[in-house]
């Protein structure tokens, strides 16, 4: 590791947020997320269900799954990361679940655009989904050694950045080549190239294999100049992991800065994760739109998250990581309040002239807005974690950070779900994510802007 220099480091650092930004723009917001949701409340409208019903059915599906996904992350990120500490070693275990993003990504492939294999298609994302959810875990443990710590907040911003490009770049090419409309063409008017066969979705199901190869291609820089530290010597037990995860708990007593800044990041990203997880699902069962559409959207909220995340992590220098996540809670729950106050027909209760494009208008302006603030929200997150983060503990510190953003990931997820079955309405089901951003912000108050670091 003494022969890379540090601007190496950090640059194949930020090649793991390139590399791995296509699960979370393609897979999870933008594109399978959307045909997903198409294609199960196709599936239920032919079972007999009214449009309305079949499309809150649909959501429903999606959040039990995302719930699942995240009590798997939750729970087990914390253990992994303290086994990873005892160690001292990150890059096995990194390339684990590397292995599980390819399999993942590659197996929706196989998604039946009839609908004959729902679960398999939930099953393969949530499989790839952990692997990528795990790997940042170890990344992000790897941040405060890039540099000081008045420098770490520029360098998470940049790389959320980084990252965000990339993911815009994938979408763009998927739109362009890939993804058909309702004509059996791309956004440019080309059949799916490949000879995809557009009458089986070949074209979208391809997100699959083309976010695991750019996955394979782009992390070549990550492994080449990103090294793991001196190893212990320690294998360390499942047991060793547990007793650290639980002393780990137990010190939070005596962290109360610790203590309330994970619990206000619990809220908070659970409500951020919720708002990337249901925005494309609401745009394709709300507002009607199309695959090719939200892709659109999908790219103007990326280069707002890429543009926003770098001014993030100047702010963040400038001022800290506190005001910036204030700000961005602020906005997104702005946000929200109006996305939940908006369908084709209405808008804040004012009806609308038929075939109006306003709610295309303003969600494309939501949009701008997730997409900026949500990066910066994550970038700054990752900031102050490090300044609540000792160096030596920094594998089993972020699998705290990963456990108080995933334990209650269910959270999100299932408020959405009793609000979709209680209303039957998916745009009203939404409006939880309100309440969990606003409960994060009440909670940060009592978390020290310089942190901590015994």
């Amino acid at each position: 590791m003494s022969n890379i220099s540090t601007r190496k480091r950090i640059w194949g650092w930020w090649f793991f947020d390139w590399a791995s930004q296509p699960y979370h723009t393609l897979l999870v917001t933008f594109v399978f997320g959307p045909f997903f949701a198409a294609v199960a409340a196709n599936y239920y409208l032919g079972e007999g269900l009214e449009p309305e019903a079949a499309k809150a059915q649909a959501q429903t599906m999606w959040s039990t799954g995302m719930t699942i996904i995240g009590l798997l992350i939750g729970f087990g990120a914390p253990f992994i990361g303290a086994l990873a500490d005892i160690s001292g070693r990150k890059r096995p275990w990194l390339l684990g679940f590397s292995l599980m993003y390819v399999l993942g990504a590659w197996g929706i492939w196989y998604s039946d655009p009839a609908g004959s294999n729902l679960w398999w298609m939930l099953v393969t994302f949530g499989f790839g989904f952990i692997g990528a959810e795990f790997a940042l875990i170890f990344a992000n443990s790897q941040l405060p050694s890039l540099g000081e710590k008045d420098d770490v907040g520029a360098i998470s911003g940049s790389g959320f950045a980084f990252g965000y490009l990339g993911g815009v770049l994938a979408l763009f090419i998927m739109l362009l080549f890939f993804v058909e409309q309702g004509s059996g063409k791309t956004l440019i008017g080309l059949d799916p190239i490949l000879g995809l066969d557009a009458e089986t979705r070949e074209g979208t199901r391809a997100v699959g294999p083309i976010t695991a190869l750019w996955f394979i291609i782009f992390m070549i820089p990550y492994y080449l100049w990103v090294k793991d530290g001196p190893r212990t010597g320690k294998r360390g037990t499942l047991s060793q992991s547990v007793s650290l995860v639980v002393s780990s708990v137990k010190a939070l007593r005596h962290r109360s800065s610790l203590a309330h800044y994970l619990g206000s990041s619990m809220l908070y990203r659970d409500a951020l994760n919720g708002l990337y997880s249901f925005g494309g699902v609401y745009a394709a069962l709300v507002l009607g739109w199309q695959i090719t559409l939200i892709g659109i959207f999908g790219i103007i909220s990326a280069i707002a998250a890429a543009a926003f995340s770098w001014v993030g992590g100047m702010a963040d220098k400038r001022y800290g990581p506190k005001p910036v996540i204030i700000a961005a809670i602020l906005v997104l729950t702005l946000v929200c309040i109006i996305v939940v106050n908006m369908s084709r027909e209405t808008l804040f209760g004012f009806e609308l002239a038929e075939g109006s494009k306003l709610p295309d208008v303003v969600f494309f302006g939501c949009g701008v807005l997730i997409g900026g603030f949500g990066g910066i929200l994550q970038a700054a997150s990752r900031s102050l974690m490090v300044r609540h983060t000792n160096p030596a503990k920094a594998t089993e510190s972020f699998g705290l950070y990963g456990l108080s953003g995933r334990a209650t990931a269910f959270l999100a997820p299932g408020l959405i779900w009793v609000a979709t079955t209680w209303t039957g309405s998916a745009r009203l089901g939404i409006s939880p994510v309100i309440f969990l951003f606003i409960l994060g912000l009440i909670v940060l108050y009592r978390v020290k802007a310089e942190g901590d670091q015994v």
